[in-house]
């Protein structure tokens, strides 16, 4: 038999010594084992990690063993101890202009010690846990951070393309650039072309060769390619020069003014953390999206990942190597390969530590030319129009300006201050600005509040709410994020005083509008979508609304009529939800869908499939039907309604996942168990015909059959409601789309249960009987937040 297990919390998991009278036997201890995935994941994440920590030790003017050196550390140290399983950690982009003004300014020697010193802070900061503070920090102000790093980075390193040098900060190398024009040396410049041409290119290879080839990481490609040309042709350039490890440079005692070396380790630690926690945030979303990995992978812990952060700088700077923080790039790549543990970290450490020692003839045979237009593209690459959009659309952009010119004219720390202080500024404007209007229609007046509402607006909104007569219909409609106690209060004495004197009052707002205190006494809940009253609450003793201060917000009979409610919901939607939404909508009506998924599932109204999936619009491409029923090909009988579906979104619109949703008391699933052979064949009948071959494999006795977590299933119906959602995903096998995008590797098949009583969803995993997708596990388990 095959189950249907939700994942144990680790309380469950417990064993409780005092119900035991006899322990078990000690387990013996487990081998250590190396997955197949995450042995090539590791190869793929060192082949990306060696150009670029080379790159990235030219672009900061460090000894070229230093980024080797971080590269190592990062991944036996932080891979190791770090809280965030599938980051990898390395010498960043986003530190090379801080190391390399240190460097500048301190030296090599002292540079490492800093290195150290701000190690020894992460370690301080992780165990006062405050690692998730970091992220109160905007992401506007972190992208600004990051664009300016990368502008800094493009503009320097463009000197080195041309067979330059660059200078010590961006004004001086804007300044040497006509000159370095006028001298350009075309060996260099090939070289460098030919690398960012790879580069770019070598992802969009298409075809089934572009596929194969693609395994192969752009960068690896771009820099072996460019460097065996420059040998073939024998170009004289400047080349990687690794001295003898014996002579390589240690940390030393750090010399300086106290408060520069003090601002010195500020701006390591601060750059470093919050890269370091950002990329680990970035990694929990991206084994979010691949559901195969959510069982294997726990989510990051991030003040453990703030210590493995910390000391793996402690060694690095120790051994002469770069800061090291988590890198988006190698992450991303690692999780894409297929990783499922730390070990894929840890082992590209050891590849590049083998190859340090035993592959310094072939890479000291690199072009620095190849290398600076690898870190020019990271830099370019770093400026994301994705990110400049997504602030711009909420009205951030200023932040995101003045960061990164700041950042590009005047250093890291002073241009992260002044995203700070624009940011703080432009939140406070926001705070103080709220437009109150009184507006009378029909003989309702409407009092309109129009951003945030705390007590520098309760006079405006006093007398907005005293030019409502007593007596009166009103509706405040409270369009907002927050309500301070001082608002609320005088909302509360308003509303008690004009019910008072016999007037009703209705409250509206945006959804998840927050008052600043505490409900009444009496329990509240959401009332169904199906009356359609504006998603109002009620208290669980009656059916009237109940508003900010706790009082029924009068007794309107609602209008059972079907058309009226259709009115009434279609009114609440442009209200309230309609201006959440347009931006979105909007983004979509020209981008077009790319859902990921497509979800077929029961026509049952019982299931919204965007609230058991929180899912939005864009996301989910639906088919409903009765009984979620996937004719097989041939067997349509004229309705080739839901294998169009099929076709349309794995050929057209390339979703890499279907789900096939079933659900507790099926009503297609209880007729199809009680209708009687023969009789006049329905439209109905004719449908069910598809759900037979659930019916014949539920009696089969030879076949294993799905159960829910822990019990058998309630009763007949709800195992055929279980064994369906298997049948139908053998049917979605046989369809033509779906077996080629099988055999290509490009599409995932899911099931899922929805029990609606215990408001619980449940995914089919693979399991020990040989079914398709013939063990659940409890979705809400499977993803528990750490």
């Amino acid at each position: 038999m095959s189950a249907c297990v939700p994942t144990r919390t680790a309380d469950s998991t417990r064993p409780n010594r005092m119900h035991q009278p006899h322990s078990p036997p000690p387990t013996p201890p487990r081998r250590f084992r190396i997955a197949g995935a995450d042995l090539s994941a590791s190869i793929a994440v060192f082949l990306i990690a060696l150009p670029l920590s080379l790159g990235i030790a030219l672009a900061t003017g460090a000894p070229l063993q230093a980024g080797l050196v971080a590269a190592a550390v990062g991944g036996l140290v932080a891979g190791r101890l770090g809280g965030s399983s599938l980051q990898v950690s390395g010498p960043a982009a986003g530190l090379t202009v801080v190391t390399a003004e240190l460097i500048h300014r301190y030296g090599w020697r002292t540079t490492c010690a800093l290195t150290v010193l701000a190690g020894i802070a992460q370690l301080g900061l992780g165990c006062l846990r405050v690692a998730r503070t970091a992220l109160a920090v905007s992401p506007a102000i972190v992208h600004g951070m990051l664009a300016g790093i990368g502008v800094t980075i493009a503009v320097a390193q463009l000197h080195i393309v041309l067979g330059g040098t660059p200078q010590s900060s961006v004004l001086d190398n804007l300044r040497a650039l006509p000159n370095q024009l006028a001298h350009v040396h075309p060996a260099a410049v090939t070289t460098s072309v030919l690398t960012l041409a790879l580069l770019f290119a070598w992802p969009r290879i298409p075809g089934r060769v572009g596929r194969v080839l693609r395994k192969a990481p752009a960068a690896l490609i771009a820099v072996a390619g460019a460097t065996a040309t420059a040998s073939l042709a024998g170009l004289t350039l400047p080349k990687v020069d690794l001295p003898s490890w014996s002579s390589h440079a240690l940390a030393g005692l750090p010399e300086g003014p106290v408060l520069g070396i003090a601002a010195a380790v500020l701006t390591v630690t601060l750059v470093c953390s919050v890269q370091s926690l950002l990329g680990a945030v970035a990694v929990d979303k991206m084994v979010a999206g691949r559901p195969a990995l959510q069982p294997r992978v726990s989510r990051s812990d991030l003040d453990r990942e703030l210590l493995g952060q910390g000391a793996a700088n402690i060694v690095s700077g120790a051994l002469g190597g770069l800061p090291v923080a988590g890198v988006a790039v190698r992450s991303s790549a690692n999780v894409q390969a297929g990783a499922v543990s730390r070990n894929s970290t840890m082992l590209h450490g050891v590849f590049v530590v083998v190859a340090a020692l035993l592959m310094v003839p072939i890479l000291e045979l690199i072009p620095l030319a190849s290398l600076a237009a690898l870190v020019m593209a990271v830099g370019i690459q770093m400026v994301s129009l994705h990110h400049i959009r997504t602030v711009t659309r909420h009205r951030e952009v200023l932040v995101y300006a003045v960061t990164t010119l700041g950042v590009v004219f005047l250093g890291v720390l002073e241009g992260v201050a002044l995203g700070v202080s624009v940011a703080v500024g432009v939140a406070m404007q926001r705070l103080a600005r709220t437009r109150i209007t009184h507006e009378e229609e029909e003989g309702v007046h409407y009092v309109r509040v129009r951003g945030q509402l705390t007590f520098l607006a309760v006079p405006r909104l006093s007398r907005a709410l005293h030019l409502v007569p007593q007596g009166t219909d009103a509706v405040v409609e409270l369009d907002g994020s927050f309500m301070d106690h001082a608002a609320y209060e005088s909302l509360q004495d308003w509303q008690s005083a004009h019910f008072a004197g016999g007037g009703a009052v209705e409250f509206t707002g945006r959804a998840g509008t927050r008052i600043a205190e505490p409900a009444s006494s009496a329990h509240c809940r959401c009332r169904p979508w199906t009356p359609w009253r504006n998603h109002q609450c009620e208290t669980s003793a009656g059916t009237q609304p109940v508003l900010p201060g706790g009082h029924p917000g009068g007794s309107v009979e609602p209008d059972t009529r079907s058309g009226h409610q259709l009115a009434r919901g279609i009114s609440a939607f442009q209200r309230n939800t309609a201006p959440l939404v347009r931006g979105e909508l909007a983004r979509l009506a020209r981008e077009g869908q790319r859902p990921s998924q497509l979800f077929l599932t029961c026509a049952d109204s019982r299931l919204v499939t965007s609230m058991i999936t929180s899912s939005g619009p864009g996301d989910l491409f639906v088919v409903r039907n009765v009984g979620n029923l996937v004719p097989l090909p041939g067997e349509e009988s004229g309705d080739d309604s839901v294998a169009a579906a099929i076709e349309y979104a794995v050929d057209v619109l390339k979703v890499r996942s279907i789900t096939v949703c079933g659900h507790s008391g099926c009503g297609a699933m209880q007729a199809l168990m009680t209708s009687e052979p023969g009789g006049a064949l329905t439209p109905l009948k004719r449908w069910l015909r598809h759900g037979v071959p659930s019916l014949e494999r539920m009696a089969a006795k030879d076949r294993p059959s799905a159960r829910l977590a822990g019990r058998a299933p309630a009763d007949a119906v709800e195992q055929l409601c279980l064994t369906n959602v298997v049948q139908q995903l053998e049917h979605l096998r046989a369809h033509e789309s779906v077996a080629r995008a099988l055999r290509e590797g490009v599409l995932e098949l899911h099931g899922m249960y929805f029990h609606v009583g215990e408001a619980q969803a449940y995914l089919l995993v693979d399991g020990d009987g040989g079914e398709l997708f013939d063990h659940v596990g409890a979705a809400e388990d499977l993803r528990r937040p750490a």
